[in-house]
C-alpha cells in the first residue's frame, strides 16, 4: 500500500494496512510527575512527543531531498508515548505516578520485542532523567538479543535529580547524562527556565506563569546527597530546581528548533555507544 508523503507521522492515527513496511519508529519516553506549581504533570511527555514529531518531519524532509540521488526513503513514524516511567525521586508530590526502573526496563524490552515483526529501527526519545537507568539496561539487553534499537536524550528533560531515585530505586548514576540545550543543567535541572520556555511554546494554556517562582538554584552536585536520601521535596518544597521566571515562548521556540536539529542529526548519522545511546559519529579526521 502506498502512503502519501504528506501523511501524518503519528503511528496511532493509522489503520494497520497504512503502516508501511519496516518503518523507523521513534518512541517518546516521558513521565507523569510534578513540575512545580506552574507546569503540568505531563511536561516531560509533551516535550518528548514534540521532539520526536519534529525530528520525524525533519528526517522525512531530508529524505525527500535525497530522492534526487535515487536513495530509497525510509518511512518515519512516531509511536504513542510511554508516560508512566521512573519518577521515584518525585514521590511526596500529589499527582506523581511512577512504575520504577525495573518495571520500566521490562516494559521497554517487551515493547520492542512485540514490534519486531513489522518495524525497522526503533529509537527511544527520552525527556526524563529518571528513565536513564531503565533505558540503558533495556536497550543493552535488546541489542544483545539482536534488535536494531537505540535511545537518545531529547536535550530538554534535564531532570538530573533523577540520578538518585528515592522512593522506587536505589541511587543510580546518570553516566549517560543529557544533551544540554539552554541554561546550565547544574542549576536548571527541573521545571526551570528551559522546560518552562518549551512549554510556553508548546502548550501555553497549560502554563501558570503567575505561580512560577525560583526554586532551589544551588548546583545540583551540592543537592544530590539530600535528593538521594529524601527526594526532590527534601531540597525544593515547590518541586522546582532552577528559576523559571525569565522563561518565554520565544526562547522555547528557539530551544525546540535546536533540539530537533540535534536529535535529527543523531538519528540520521549517529552511532550507538556501549549503552545503546546515539552519539555523534567520529569523522575520519577526528579518529585517532
Amino acid at each position: 500500500m502506498t502512503v502519501p508523503s504528506g501523511a501524518s507521522v503519528a503511528l496511532a492515527a493509522r489503520a494497520w494496512p497504512a503502516v508501511p513496511p519496516a518503518p523507523l519508529v521513534l518512541i517518546p519516553v516521558g513521565s507523569c510527575e510534578q513540575h512545580g506549581p506552574h507546569l503540568p504533570l505531563t511536561t516531560d511527555t509533551t516535550i518528548a512527543v514534540a521532539v520526536a514529531e519534529g525530528a520525524a518531519e525533519h528526517l522525512r524532509q531530508r529524505q525527500h531531498q535525497r530522492l534526487g540521488r535515487h536513495d530509497a526513503a525510509v518511512p518515519v513514524l512516531v509511536a504513542p508515548p510511554v508516560i508512566y516511567t521512573a519518577s521515584g525521586e518525585h514521590q511526596g508530590f500529589p499527582g506523581t505516578m511512577s512504575i520504577g526502573t525495573q518495571a520500566l526496563r521490562l516494559l521497554l524490552v517487551e515493547l520492542v520485542r512485540s514490534m519486531r515483526d513489522w518495524s525497522g529501527r526503533i529509537v527511544f526519545v527520552n525527556a526524563h532523567g529518571g528513565n536513564l537507568r531503565g533505558l540503558t539496561e533495556a536497550v543493552t539487553q535488546l541489542r544483545h538479543e539482536g534488535h536494531d534499537v537505540a535511545w537518545l536524550a531529547s536535550g530538554a528533560g534535564r531532570d538530573s535529580a533523577s540520578r538518585g531515585n528515592a522512593g522506587h530505586d536505589r541511587p543510580g548514576h546518570d553516566s549517560a547524562g543529557h544533551d544540554d540545550v539552554g541554561r546550565d543543567a547544574a542549576t536548571d535541572s527541573h521545571a526551570g527556565f528551559t522546560e518552562t520556555s518549551l512549554m510556553l511554546h508548546l502548550a501555553p494554556e497549560q502554563v501558570r506563569m503567575c505561580l512560577a517562582q525560583a526554586g532551589n538554584t544551588a548546583p545540583l552536585a551540592e543537592l544530590m546527597p539530600a535528593i538521594v536520601a529524601g527526594g526532590v521535596a527534601a531540597v525544593a518544597p515547590s518541586g522546582v530546581l532552577g528559576d523559571p521566571t525569565a522563561a518565554s515562548a520565544r526562547a522555547g521556540e528557539e530551544l525546540l528548533r535546536a533540539i530537533i536539529e540535534n536529535v535529527s542529526a543523531l538519528i540520521d548519522h549517529g552511532e550507538p555507544d556501549q549503552h545503546g545511546r546515539l552519539r555523534p559519529r567520529l569523522t575520519a579526521e577526528r579518529q585517532p
